[in-house]
């Protein structure tokens, strides 16, 4: 299967280091963060699953560990508005490009504020979804956060 996605290129386009991890996905999977993070054998805390939510009216992409729950209160404040929605999944894949399950905060269709659970960036390398189904990146987490222009926040419960 080939390896290139919009996310993989767009972390080749912006000249970003980063290594490949494949996994056999699986679609009936109640955690999908969790079930890549346990079949790569990654800490969850370190695997970041991307989920796509509502700020008031802005379309927002979140980076969350794998294990830990967004907190919408937390969400809305970081961006600045009065509430915050998880975007259901017809909407999160076509205003991405991206199949849930392979949702990647990098090359989505259109360029949306991106924030990050701070606790994340302690370590030294972070995982994510590179653009398919069964396929994660690991990068440095100062490159994770230069290339999309993120924001570091507390959004965690």
């Amino acid at each position: 299967m080939a390896k290139s996605t919009p996310a993989t290129l767009a972390l080749q386009k912006a000249g970003v280091a980063f290594d490949l991890h494949e996994y056999d996905y699986d679609p009936n999977a109640e955690r999908i963060g969790m079930q890549a993070a346990e079949a790569l054998g990654i800490e969850p805390a370190r695997l970041l699953k991307t989920l796509m939510a509502r700020a008031d009216k802005e379309i927002v992409c979140v980076l969350a560990p794998s294990d830990r729950e967004v907190n919408l209160k937390k969400l809305a404040a970081a961006a600045g508005a009065k509430s915050a929605a998880m975007l259901g999944a017809a909407e999160a894949e076509r205003l991405t490009g991206y199949h849930v399950g392979g949702i990647s905060p990098f090359g989505q269709k259109k360029r949306v504020r991106v924030f990050v659970e701070q606790s994340a960036l302690a370590f030294p390398r972070v995982v994510c979804n590179g653009g398919r189904r069964g396929l994660q990146v690991e990068l440095a987490p100062g490159d994770l956060m230069h290339v999309l222009g993120a924001t570091p926040a507390d959004l965690t419960a």
